[in-house]
């Protein structure tokens, strides 16, 4: 299968005052288009800077990053926003609305970018929000909606510039069991459509939704194994089955 993500010897170095932390010693892995995998490892292991490089929010301080056949590593800051914007969408822990926007509005934001009218704009933002299962809560503020509300307009935005790749940050970190479980539904609805999805998570329930789990620690790949109990939400047999 096509390699949407290669990455080989991927380092990360801060340096802060007299003190280097090497993030990332060296990390090399490739995911394929349509892959979903969840990236786990205890804290400072290195996987919130991977998503980050993963996500050209960052660069590395070494190595090769390919995006789609792009070598995305050696990259400005200006080339790296058209990347996102084009490429991948992201989903947050916090949702990163902006509060005084519509539902609406939030989405259709990142579009502004790319060229595309004002109403075609809308058109597309109400057309995702239907898809989330939002599309009687339009005019609604992030504050007049629930958590988990609010993060599937979050997946909306991630969704509207029909990105390559989903790239989801404890997506369901702030939100309770039932409507973790919602949002992973809706993520097996997007894998299903072809989208390559890479969720960070610290949570083994979550991870269990992936195809493969890859866990970091001390900046290095620890295993990288192909999930033979996945976990559906469909699944009539799944204890959370929301059917």
């Amino acid at each position: 299968m096509k390699s949407i993500i290669s990455v080989k010897d991927l380092k990360k170095r801060y340096i802060m005052g007299s003190e280097t932390v090497d993030a990332l010693k060296s990390i090399t892995l490739s995911i394929s288009k349509n892959e979903y995998v969840a990236l786990m490892g205890p804290s400072g292991s290195g996987k919130s800077t991977l998503m980050n490089l993963l996500g050209c929010l960052d660069s590395p301080t070494s190595g090769e990053y390919f995006l789609n056949n792009i070598n995305v590593s050696t990259m400005g800051d200006g080339d790296l926003a058209d990347v996102r914007n084009k490429e991948i969408g992201f989903i947050f822990q916090t949702f990163n609305l902006l509060p005084r926007l519509t539902s609406l509005e939030n989405v259709a934001l990142p579009l502004v970018y790319s060229g595309m009218s004002k109403s075609k704009r809308l058109d597309r933002a109400q057309e995702v929000l239907n898809e989330v299962g939002l599309g009687d809560r339009v005019d609604h503020k992030p504050n007049e909606l629930s958590g988990g509300q609010r993060q599937r307009v979050a997946i909306a935005r991630a969704l509207v510039n029909n990105p390559a790749i989903i790239l989801a940050d404890e997506p369901t970190g702030n939100l309770d069991t039932k409507t973790s479980i919602e949002i992973m539904s809706i993520f097996e609805r997007i894998h299903s459509k072809g989208n390559t999805i890479i969720i960070v998570t610290h949570e083994p329930d979550i991870a269990e939704h992936a195809h493969r789990i890859i866990r970091l620690r001390d900046g290095l790949v620890e295993t990288d194994i192909m999930n033979d109990n996945i976990v559906r939400v469909d699944d009539p047999t799944h204890r959370y089955n929301l059917k």
